[in-house]
């Protein structure tokens, strides 16, 4: 699994242009995940506590040094599937998704990750649908954007 982490000061989605259905949060992550072939849910708690426990917030000294759950008022998380993280661009000028799970295993294991990270006490998890066309808006916070792959 890889995720594309970005410390975000709002991030929103819209799911297949339904404007009444825009679920969105405010300071916290912004966060796509992509499942490759022999993923498995060891990948996505191994991941899911990585992400949650990654310092990437300023503190009062405004140095790097907190977590979600360390935020005062409290991080909140917006996870997207995004297949193309295993797209490969290294031949001709068409990307190629053959590194990326198949659809049904992809979306069980990217509910798998939903699931474990709404279970990790954080303030808010919001969420993209599975395979489903989205319009992403994010806020980059620094910039700052992290890439992750389980181990």
């Amino acid at each position: 699994m890889r995720l594309l982490i970005q410390r975000v000061k709002r991030a929103s989605v819209i799911v297949n242009g339904n404007v009444n259905d825009k679920r969105e949060i405010k300071q916290g992550m912004c966060v796509f995940i992509g499942v490759t072939h022999g993923d498995t849910e060891k990948n996505a708690d191994w991941l899911a506590e990585k992400m949650t426990g990654l310092r990437i917030f300023e503190d009062n000294d405004g140095k790097i040094n907190l977590s979600l759950n360390d935020l005062p008022e409290g991080g909140e998380v917006l996870l997207v599937s995004q297949f193309s993280l295993y797209a490969s661009c290294a031949k001709g000028r068409r990307p190629g998704f053959s590194d990326a799970a198949k659809p049904d295993e992809a979306e069980r294991l990217y509910n798998y990750f939903v699931e474990k990270v709404q279970g990790m006490c954080l303030k808010k998890v919001a969420t993209g649908e599975f395979g489903a066309d989205m319009e992403v808006e994010i806020i980059n916070d620094g910039p700052l954007t992290f890439i992750i792959d389980s181990m």
